[in-house]
């Protein structure tokens, strides 16, 4: 049977969940991570040490580790007092790392031989990149923890981000699009950790030529003043803008219901009507066929000790095994159509 190679696209808690499904089926996993990160530890190491932001690729090294619990549970631990509170030893490995070795991507390399990493993690960019958000009002702010720390972009909304300056996308993550057999954009915080990664030069025009399957895994919430009101179609139409065409041949979107308490406290939090809607009865002509599923985690995610930006993350996730579950269905969809003629 081929093995397949699989392109995952995103950063932060989606791809966590994500990757840790994935790698336990027998495929070729190559996670492409934002490199936009600027908030909590990441952020202070990349102002104090100015190093790339380790946070992201951090969490996309631990998912695919094969070593042992003791090891990953080390590269997640939070300091809990004095002058590294709140920090995360992973992330300070990866910094001194990047310059000991020469370089973050050589880091990287390293660090995925001692965790003994199943595929590939790969930084979108080598370069340093800074996420610029528009809101409505025209007013600019810069830097991606913006998203969750500023009151601006929650009562005034956003109206476009884009790099400044553009950098250019990290070889490893052209070659891994080129030669995917599935392109996977999400789980992930919209602005903060899936179009980051299609704002860097190369990329959207490395997946509009692939000849991949592309799905993207449609968030399960909306936040306040960055994606009111998005449901499945308006989330799809803002990634295909992004790439430049209309690319992605499945969406997938979660068909059970979220526990009422998960729901309430996050809408008392984001706001009403901040749970994604997809409207069924509502036709359209799609170019992308919609797969409905069962795939939320009905576990509330536990708030970590120390993290001092554990607020700003959603409590409502996907659920790993079956996010992969699906996606390894639609991959073999072609070859088990193949194999099986009639079932009478």
């Amino acid at each position: 049977m081929k093995k397949y190679n699989i392109v995952t696209i995103g950063g932060g808690t989606g791809s966590f969940t994500l990757l840790s499904g994935l790698k336990k089926y027998p495929v070729n996993i190559s996670a492409i991570v934002s490199m936009a990160d600027d908030g909590g530890s990441t952020g202070r190491l990349r102002d104090e040490l100015g190093v790339l932001p380790p946070g992201d690729v951090r969490q996309c090294l631990v998912a695919l580790s094969d070593s042992t619990q003791d090891l990953r549970d080390l590269m997640n631990y939070r300091f809990e007092k004095g002058e590294l509170k709140g920090h995360n030893f992973g992330n300070i490995f990866l910094s001194a790392l990047e310059k000991t070795q020469g370089g973050f991507l050589r880091g990287v390399e390293e660090v995925s031989k001692i965790l003994n990493v199943r595929g590939e993690v790969i930084p979108v960019s080598s370069q340093d990149m800074h996420l610029n958000i528009q809101l409505k009002n025209k007013k600019v702010i810069v830097g991606e923890k913006q998203l969750d720390h500023n009151n601006d972009v929650r009562n005034i909304g956003i109206e476009k981000v884009y790099l400044r300056p553009r950098v250019k996308a990290n070889k490893k993550a052209i070659t891994a699009i080129k030669n995917a057999d599935m392109i996977v954009i999400g789980p992930g915080d919209h602005y903060g950790s899936i179009v980051p990664n299609l704002l860097v030069d190369g990329v959207s025009e490395a997946i509009a030529k692939s000849k991949a399957k592309v799905v993207y895994n449609c968030n399960l919430t909306n936040k306040k003043g960055q994606t009111d009101n998005f449901d499945l179609d308006k989330y799809t139409q803002e990634i295909n803008g992004y790439i430049g065409k209309e690319r992605i041949d499945f969406v997938l979107f979660n068909a059970n219901n979220i526990p009422k308490s998960l729901v309430e406290k996050y809408e008392k939090k984001e706001g009403k009507n901040s749970i994604v809607r997809f409207d069924s009865e509502m036709k359209k002509n799609r170019n992308y066929k919609i797969v409905i599923a069962n795939m939320v985690n009905k576990v509330n995610a536990p708030k970590k000790k120390n993290d001092l930006i554990a607020n700003t993350r959603s409590f409502i996730r996907h659920d790993s095994d079956r996010l992969a579950k699906v996606l390894m269905m639609i991959l073999e969809m072609d070859e088990r159509n193949n194999l099986v003629k009639e079932i009478i």
